[in-house]
């Protein structure tokens, strides 16, 4: 609610009710708004691609990352996900491809 001075009332914003101010403390509560959420049915990728073979279904295609996950002195981990069964694998970029 809130407070209409000029009418000495307090006033809700989402209905009009109104409740006289009172010289005492106001205690209120509040019921949040349900909202509609979309689902997404379908997986909008836009990383590269590349030939690496699936070793859990046997898929010639391949979404790349690289990513640092050891020291900087230590080179790149290669992150392969098939493009069929999401399945991943990876290794460092010095292994031989």
């Amino acid at each position: 609610m809130r407070p209409d001075t000029a009418a000495h009332r307090w006033v809700c914003p989402a209905c009009g009710a109104t409740v006289p101010l009172g010289s005492g403390k106001e205690v209120g509560r509040s019921t949040p708004k349900e909202r509609e959420v979309s689902v997404v049915e379908t997986k909008s990728v836009t990383l590269p691609t590349t030939n690496e073979v699936c070793p859990k279904c046997g898929n010639d295609t391949a979404y790349w990352v690289l990513r640092q996950t050891r020291g900087a002195d230590e080179p790149e981990t290669r992150i392969f996900e098939c493009t069929a069964s999401a399945g991943t694998s990876g290794g460092s970029t010095n292994d031989p491809a």
